[in-house]
């Protein structure tokens, strides 16, 4: 029998499922660990908590040392912020919050202003983050993805080689998995089904977190909510891979994008029509 875990952590429901029965000593054990994992990530990344490194970041330049493992992260924003011509950028945090997505959920827009440059407020080398003047960051285009790595991780270090992490869609697996898409607009249907193996499904669609005129994808040059598309689904071998390009594809063609990463993907335009990578690992209705 399978072992499950289901629990709501980071603002989004978990569910984890493990090829295995695992014994109860063995579970609790696993699951303290993740749940710990989840905790230390959020302490540091969150911009919706008081007491989190990205809020310190807010209110005072200086250095500040991530984990380890930020340097990944950090390398992947700043390519995406490259190719994308700043579009992808976590220096967009304060647009977003002023947009009405801030830590109180007031989903009142204040006057909105564009984010500085990448090299007018960051620099890092390795884990070092340097701020040169507070900013408010968001790592939410590529954050979550990443952690749902970093959880697959724990995993195979405790030697379980077939599961699905599912972090609210996004999805890390070993072994192999089918995914509905869900119908951006009439969330009861799907207009297909993905099959990934030994890598993640991540999609981003403009009915979440929406609010307003605003929805989470914000564009950094109009200081709108992006339009022209619906909802993206990408397929790569990491979640941080597959969850910051379903967000650079509001911004950016996929063709651009394959000049950096190798990804399969679909995209749902405003008129409901899609394009999809013919790959055959979506299969459309």
């Amino acid at each position: 029998m399978p072992t499950t875990f289901a629990f709501l952590a980071i603002g989004t429901s978990w569910k984890i499922i493990i090829d295995k029965e695992l014994i109860e000593s063995e579970s609790t054990a696993l699951l303290r660990l993740i749940e710990a994992r989840i905790e230390r990530f959020d302490q540091t990344y969150s911009r919706f908590r008081m007491d989190s490194v990205v809020t310190q970041m807010s209110q005072q330049a200086g250095t500040y040392k991530l984990p380890d493992d930020a340097v990944s992260m950090l390398q992947v924003y700043k390519q995406l912020y490259e190719v994308t011509n700043g579009q992808f950028t976590p220096l967009i945090g304060q647009t977003i919050s002023d947009a009405g997505y801030d830590a109180n959920y007031s989903l009142v827009s204040k006057k909105l202003t564009h984010p500085p440059r990448w090299e007018e407020v960051m620099e890092y080398h390795d884990s070092v983050l340097t701020m040169k003047r507070p900013a408010l960051l968001d790592f939410g285009a590529g954050g979550k993805g990443y952690l749902a790595d970093l959880v697959a991780q724990i995993l195979l270090d405790a030697e379980l080689l077939s599961f699905v992490v599912d972090a609210g869609g996004d999805i890390v697996c070993r072994g192999q998995t089918r995914v509905g898409l869900e119908h951006p607009i009439r969330t009861d249907e799907a207009i297909g089904i993905a099959t990934v193996t030994n890598g993640s499904i991540c999609g981003s669609a403009i009915n979440r977190r929406a609010w307003g005129e605003f929805h989470h994808i914000m564009n950094p040059v109009t200081l709108t909510s992006t339009r022209h598309l619906l909802a993206t689904w990408v397929i790569a071998d990491s979640g941080l891979i597959a969850d910051a390009l379903a967000t650079c594809l509001f911004f950016c063609s996929p063709e651009v994008l394959k000049t950096v990463y190798d990804f399969e993907y679909v995209m749902m335009f405003a008129d409901e029509h899609v394009e999809f990578s013919p790959d055959g690992r979506f299969e459309l209705f």
